[in-house]
């Protein structure tokens, strides 16, 4: 995640239209409820130690670690994905980078020109035409969506940090280290985002809307078309979208006092509607809801590395 790019983006984000279209949204608020709690008792406080004990440098090193070890997922969905060229050039990343880069401690693959283009099982499927599906939220995961969940156990098959789960059996379950140690870097690059998602109107619209986004451009390796973002903001030209902030919040009112919900996730009142969830949410890359494993970079800037200070 690349906190410089996201700041670059937010100059230029828009104010994005209220969802309507979150038919799960009574449980995800209670999941993204538990999360932010989680997140507050136990995850954010030892990503804090880790920033305070690892110096910049040292946290660029473990970044490119982990990224290079996830390399084979990457390589995985590439193949599955059908874009054999992307493949090699992953493959190539990860021989350069384990042994020249001492076990990916170091990138000298991208000053060879082989650039990193991480993905994974659910940019395949929607490759392959799977509909994005409901927004969902899971304990301890945090935003995905039906399709996306699914990447979950199936590039787990790919990953060598599971893998070595999978094979070892220790005492107090230690073999989860490494993935307890992958996802705590993941959480410290997200650390300066903290304060943006903690001061929005409603920080799960925020989320929710952001990581939507995000994936869009991932789905399309960094340039969706015009069309995909008018119709994942609800603003297609031809389709009834067309319409004034007014309208949509009036939209978004609605859906909230349909479906029993308020902006903070209480079931709304009789009468007036409820606040509209989505009113001061913006456009900006996400970044996971805590204690979310995704890291998703800036949707405008590409991937990144946790802690890295190359792009991907």
């Amino acid at each position: 995640m690349t906190v410089a790019a996201l700041a670059c983006a937010l100059g230029a984000c828009a104010v994005a239209p209220p969802r309507t279209d979150d038919p799960w949204q009574p449980f995800n608020r209670k999941m993204f409820a538990f999360n932010m709690v989680a997140d507050k008792v136990a995850i954010r406080p030892v990503a804090e130690a880790y920033v305070k004990v690892t110096g910049p440098k040292g946290r660029v090193l473990i970044g490119d670690f982990f990224a290079n070890l996830r390399t084979p997922v990457t390589v995985a969905n590439e193949v599955l994905q059908g874009r054999p060229l992307p493949a090699l050039q992953s493959t190539g990343r990860f021989a350069i980078n384990t042994t020249f880069g001492v076990l990916g401690l170091f990138d000298p693959a991208s000053d060879m020109h082989l650039p990193a283009h991480p993905t994974d099982f659910g940019v395949t499927l929607a490759r392959w035409g799977v509909p994005e599906g409901p927004y969902l939220v899971l304990p301890f995961v945090g935003p995905t969506t039906a399709r996306d969940v699914w990447r979950l156990p199936v590039d787990s098959y790919f990953d060598p940090m599971a893998w070595y789960a999978r094979e070892h059996d220790f005492q107090w379950h230690a073999e989860y280290l490494p993935s307890a140690a992958y996802l705590v870097t993941l959480r410290a690059s997200a650390l300066p985002l903290d304060p943006m998602i903690d001061s929005a109107f409603d920080p799960y619209a925020f989320v929710r809307d952001a990581y939507r986004q995000h994936r869009l451009y991932e789905v399309y390796f960094g340039n969706p078309p015009l069309s995909a973002i008018e119709e994942l903001q609800g603003t297609a030209p031809g389709e009834g979208h067309d319409q004034d902030i007014d309208q949509l919040l009036q939209q978004q009112q609605q859906y909230e006092t349909q479906h029993g919900v308020s902006a903070a996730g209480t079931p709304a009142a009789a009468g007036p509607a409820a606040t509209p969830a989505g009113a001061a949410s913006v456009a900006p890359p996400a970044r996971p809801a805590p204690p979310g494993t995704t890291a998703p970079a800036p949707a405008a800037a590409g991937t990144h590395r946790p802690g890295s200070g190359k792009g991907h």
